[in-house]
C-alpha cells in the first residue's frame, strides 16, 4: 500500500561537518527512494515528501540521532571528528487529527533559493510558517505558487505537531514507568557511520555491516535486510 511521509534531516553537533553529514543522509534517502521506485519530492532544504509502497513501515525506524566518525575534508592534521545529524520521519496527518488555529501562525514569504544560497526565483513564492505556541518553524519552497507552498508547509506543520503530541504522551508514560521500576541511561544515537573502519553499526539491534559508502549512496537495503534477517 502506498504511504506518504515527511522526511527531514538536520545537523546536530559538530558544526560544518554536521551540516555536511545531514546533507549526506538526505542524499542517501533520496537515492534509496529512487531505487525503491518511490516518489521523492523536495519541499525545502533537507525536507522531503516521500510516497511509495510501505514507505512509512520501511523508514519509520530511521528516526533518531545518527553519528558519523570520519576525517573532514577541512581537517589538515588528519584527525577523526565525531558529528551527529538527526532524522525525522513523520506520517502524513489529516486536518481532523491536528487542528491549527490561524491566529497561532506567523507567516513570512521569501524568494526560493538553491542549495548554494542563490535565489532561483524573482518573486516571493517560498513560505515560512512559525507556530507561535510551540516555536515550530516550517519552510517550503518546492512549488512555484505561494498558495501551494503554504498548503504544503501547513501539512508538514501538522505532522510535526502530531509528533510532538505523541512524544509528550510517550514521555509521560516513560516517566511513570521509571518511577515504578527505575531506568537506565542510554545513548541517544541509534546508528554510527565509521569511515576509518568502513562500517555501520545500528546500536538498537546490535547489527554491524561494511560497505559504508554503498549504503550512503542509496543502498540502505544492505543494512535493513541484515537487521530483518537477524531479528
Amino acid at each position: 500500500m502506498a504511504e506518504t511521509i515527511i522526511l527531514e534531516t538536520r545537523a546536530g553537533t559538530g558544526g560544518a561537518e554536521a551540516d555536511i553529514f545531514a546533507d549526506d543522509l538526505f542524499r542517501m534517502y533520496s537515492r534509496f527512494s529512487a531505487k525503491r521506485g518511490w516518489k521523492f519530492r523536495e519541499l525545502g532544504r533537507n525536507l522531503a515528501e516521500i510516497t511509495g509502497e510501505e514507505a512509512l513501515e520501511t523508514l519509520k525506524s530511521e528516526s533518531g540521532v545518527h553519528r558519523v566518525q570520519r576525517v573532514p575534508k577541512t581537517e589538515r592534521a588528519g584527525r577523526i571528528h565525531t558529528s551527529t545529524a538527526t532524522v525525522a520521519v513523520l506520517p502524513q496527518v489529516s486536518t481532523n487529527q491536528v487542528q491549527i488555529n490561524p491566529a497561532d501562525l506567523k507567516i513570512d514569504t521569501f524568494r526560493a533559493s538553491g542549495h548554494g544560497g542563490q535565489n532561483v526565483q524573482k518573486v516571493e513564492t517560498a513560505v515560512r510558517i512559525t507556530h507561535l505556541p510551540t516555536g515550530v518553524v516550517v519552510a517550503c519552497q518546492d512549488e512555484r505558487s505561494q498558495f501551494k507552498n503554504k498548503e504544503k508547509a501547513l501539512e508538514v506543520l501538522r505532522s510535526k505537531l502530531h509528533l510532538m503530541m505523541q512524544e509528550q504522551k510517550a514521555a509521560t508514560v516513560a516517566n511513570l514507568r521509571r518511577e515504578q521500576v527505575g531506568g537506565a541511561e542510554r545513548s541517544e544515537k541509534i546508528r554510527t557511520y565509521n569511515f576509518p573502519q568502513n562500517r555501520i553499526t545500528d546500536h538498537r539491534y546490535g547489527v554491524t555491516i561494511g560497505n559504508l559508502e554503498a549504503v550512503l549512496d542509496g543502498n540502505l537495503d544492505l543494512l535493513l535486510r541484515k537487521i530483518t534477517s537477524d531479528h
